[in-house]
């Protein structure tokens, strides 16, 4: 019946070709008129999320992920807080953070087709995950209020976190959301690190010093550097300061940056552990003339295991006090979502240090407690050590015959951040060590007092702590003297002095090899860095020929 053949309808104008697609069109609709299903698109949903804190009923700022099918929903509130930050200072991200959540002040709205929906909402290591089911039904809106509550205060017990090791770049412009997306991780200190290496510098800062600041409540922003980087020496850190210190010329002479940071009113150390691009070789330089403070002791720069002693243990060792800090080297370091744990994501506050200050909470403050050493570094686990009622980066002077009461204790929860092992380090080796499968102990919960008989000598003692999920934890020392002497291990200061050498002859062989390379310029120094290599080996001989017993 509309059979029409091919050669009539070329035989026809192209008229009849118009009017012939029209027929069958209307005859379509006649036969099959258009349903809904045809006509128009269901209406989307909409959701509409209010965050409050369990403590003061407030809205708060949060960092949410929202998934369907366990992939990204990639839509965005309008309420999102969006900062451009990246790798080298490029516009790699903006809203969504490496592992496609995003940060909101509170509260946010968004329509979505309908369907079902994971939402997770999360606010750094003290306040508990929460995660739920959303089912949107087309044209309705859903509207949820959720409470948000932490496991644990540490700022109600004096202790206030800091990320040490963040590189974004800001102008006053950007200093509120910044401070959001901290409050975000419930980070109380964000420094802000200007980074530099030997032809450029990257994520700058506007100011430093009091300048540099930026206050909300118990939550400050403050600027650094991280600055001088070469791979031959390892990565230097300076925050505190009143301004940043850089010698273009004597780029490789770390210890210029450091006075001059010290003379500013700045602290001074090395990140990574010690490990990567040779930090070893410069803390050992720098670290034995007295020109370090710190030490970058927990990140998830080196590897997926946080927590990295050696360099640590051999300074404290050999007699020399370091404060352990720690920090998350965003957005450089860390997993994204899709290839590790979430607490090893690259995000703000991933690593983190607590310092106890025991005054109303301000820049000054915070500043001379890092200084005393009042600090613990964590991925998650919460610390407290206590040795003759000292705390961390205390010194105690006893006297021959005295005897110390050690007690740690290790706090986590049961599901977030389960504990497996609280341990007592004594010149790096464990005391003591109780695990969650021991009487007494718990998940949640370790505990171990010890009581050291008469001392005779000096020495350092430390806390650490192992959780799930690669997650620990360790304390600044606690230095301990006898009769006016040091806290030096007289069993491994040999050893170490022999390996400090080692790092030193390491060097001297990468002075004397001429590199074609742009990033490899040791040997472009060669004459200065050799007379520091010769004052540091006059230290190790003189502390030979104090510490080694013979």
């Amino acid at each position: 019946m509309f059979h029409i053949s091919l050669a009539y309808l070329r035989d026809r104008p192209v008229y009849s070709y118009t009017r012939l697609c029209f027929g069958f069109f209307w005859l379509w609709l006649f036969l099959f008129p258009l349903n809904d299903t045809y006509a128009t698109e269901k209406p989307p949903g909409s959701i509409h999320i209010a965050v409050r804190d369990g403590k003061t009923g407030k809205p708060t700022p949060v960092r949410v992920r929202l998934t369907q099918a366990g992939r990204p929903v990639k839509v965005l509130p309008n309420e999102v807080v969006a900062v451009s930050y990246g790798l080298w200072d490029h516009a790699d991200g903006y809203a969504y953070q490496p592992d496609s959540s995003f940060y909101v002040p509170g509260e946010f709205a968004l329509a979505l087709p309908a369907g079902t929906y994971q939402l997770s909402l999360m606010k750094g290591n003290e306040y508990v995950e929460q995660h739920y089911k959303l089912v949107i039904k087309s044209g309705q809106s859903l509207r949820k209020t959720y409470t948000l509550t932490r496991w644990i205060d540490m700022a109600a017990r004096g202790w206030y976190s800091a990320d040490d090791h963040i590189h974004i770049r800001r102008s006053p412009g950007e200093n509120q959301a910044l401070v959001q997306w901290i409050q975000a991780e419930d980070v109380n200190v964000g420094v802000l690190l200007k980074m530099g290496d030997f032809w450029e510098t990257y994520y700058p800062q506007y100011a430093f010093g009091s300048t540099g600041n930026y206050l909300n409540g118990n939550y400050l922003l403050t600027s650094g550097q991280e600055d001088p980087r070469t791979p031959e020496l390892g990565h230097a850190l300076g925050f505190g300061a009143t301004g940043s210190v850089r010698y273009k010329q004597d780029y490789y002479y770390y210890d210029k940056v450091f006075d001059e940071l010290h003379k500013r009113g700045g602290l001074t150390g090395y990140a990574h552990q010690a490990e990567s691009f040779h930090g070893y070789r410069g803390l050992t330089l720098d670290g034995l003339r007295g020109k370090v403070d710190m030490l970058e002791l927990l990140q998830y720069c080196v590897s997926d295991e946080p927590l990295h002693t050696a360099n640590y243990y051999r300074m404290l060792d050999l007699g020399f006090p370091l404060t352990a800090t720690a920090g998350s080297d965003f957005p450089w370091c860390g997993h994204d979502h899709d290839h590790g744990p979430p607490e090893q994501s690259a995000r703000i506050g991933n690593a983190r240090f607590y310092t106890y200050v025991d005054k109303p909470f301000s820049y000054t403050a915070w500043k001379a407690a890092v200084q005393g050493g009042h600090t613990f570094v964590t991925s998650g686990p919460i610390l407290d050590l206590k040795v003759n009622n000292a705390m961390p980066g205390d010194r105690l002077t006893l006297t021959k015959g005295d005897k110390l009461t050690l007690k740690a204790e290790a706090f986590g929860h049961a599901q977030q951040t389960p504990l497996n092992a609280l341990e007592l380090v004594v010149h790096g080796k464990v005391i003591g060590r109780v695990t969650k499968n021991d009487p007494g102990q718990s998940a949640d919960h370790l505990t171990i007092t010890l009581d050291l008989p008469a001392l005779t000598h000096g020495l350092w003692v430390a806390a650490r702590c192992y959780g799930d999920g690669k997650q620990a934890a360790h304390t600044t020392p606690i230095y301990v003297s006898v009769d006016g002497g040091g806290f030096h291990n007289p069993e491994t200061v040999g050893s170490y002095l022999a390996q400090s050498e080692q790092y030193l002859t390491e060097l001297e062989k990468e002075l004397d090899t001429h590199s074609d390379s742009p990033e490899f310029r040791a040997w472009y120094y060669k004459k200065g860095l050799k007379t520091r290599i010769e004052e540091t080996r006059e230290v190790i001989r003189v502390l030979r020929g104090k510490l080694v017993e013979r």
